[in-house]
């Protein structure tokens, strides 16, 4: 487990089996180091990184299990090549994620934090700040699993349009309308991430799309930090292109003290919790085990 704790509910799953945490803040080191004293069977990985070098140290390694629905952190090539199942609790965090989203949106949206830090200086902004008003405009998601339908929905019940742009998802509801990239960046008022990182979409946010939004777009993020160019949308929000941002994942994880988006009070910061709640916790940690030991039972039932 790269992590220093499991839920009980989860734990309780795995009787007859030896768990071993790799601590807090594991890194790629450490989890190489207790792959090769315990050659576990299976990795649930919450923090840091799985690759080659875990890999190998592990020679009775069957499945390594995501703690939630990302998993860019595992080398799924280096996977597939040695016969080694990657799965993910995909959904279990979807409530708690979708739920960021729309906090950070409507944080974005009505100058939440900003006015809070003017109200505690003394001020009373009544008179002279205006905030936007979401009914009425335009959410652009990108990508539409589990997370992505849930912020359609809440959107939806504010009088937003919803467009998504998804070119796995199928059966979409009639609160979304399907829409290319081009379109949700020209249209959107607010655009919202809930896509997977790849290579493919690495840096998607940059000064060439930004610039083809509508100028005091909203940009919100609680997929994976990989996705979003930082040194664009910083400038991009500090030229007005972008009115706000709210993010809950970033390029370098933990943030670094210095980071130039701790200085601009219209980027709304969270370090990474959206799927962090005392339920998707449960839910999470049940489902990553549950994945685990299906495969682990198929392997043995086959053996």
């Amino acid at each position: 487990m790269t992590a220093a704790d499991l839920a009980p509910q989860a734990v309780a799953l795995l009787d007859g089996y030896e768990v071993v945490y790799a601590g807090k803040t594991p890194t790629e080191d450490d989890i190489v180091a207790l792959c090769r004293q315990h050659d576990p069977v299976a990795i649930i990985v919450r923090y840091s990184k799985v690759g080659a070098a875990a890999m190998d140290a592990a020679p009775s390694l069957k499945v390594i299990s995501k703690h939630g629905s990302g998993t860019d952190t595992i080398d799924k090539a280096a996977a597939q090549a040695r016969g080694i199942a990657v799965l993910a609790a995909a959904g279990a965090n979807a409530a708690a994620v979708a739920e960021q989203s729309a906090a950070l949106l409507l944080a974005c949206a009505k100058s939440v934090v900003l006015l809070d830090g003017r109200m505690r200086e003394g001020h009373w902004d009544k008179s002279t700040h205006k905030s936007v008003e979401l009914a009425g405009k335009t959410l652009g998601l990108i990508g539409l699993g589990a997370i992505g339908r849930r912020v359609a929905r809440i959107a939806a019940s504010m009088d937003m349009r919803v467009i998504g742009f998804d070119p796995y998802s199928k059966d979409l509801p009639a609160d979304i309308a399907s829409v290319d990239l081009p379109t949700i960046w020209r249209e959107s008022d607010a655009i919202s991430l809930h896509c997977p990182l790849t290579e493919e979409n690495r840096g998607m946010v940059n000064a060439d799309t930004l610039s083809q939004c509508k100028k005091g777009v909203i940009i919100v993020n609680t997929a994976r930090g990989g996705l979003v160019d930082e040194q664009a949308l910083l400038q991009a929000v500090r030229d007005g292109q972008v009115r706000t941002a709210g993010l809950d994942s970033f390029a370098t994880e933990p943030m670094r003290a210095g980071h130039p988006f701790q200085a601009e009070p219209r980027i709304i910061l969270s370090p990474h919790i959206g799927g962090v709640t005392r339920e998707a916790y449960v839910k999470m940690g049940v489902g990553a085990v549950e994945n685990a030991l299906a495969v682990l039972r198929q392997q043995a039932a086959h053996a």
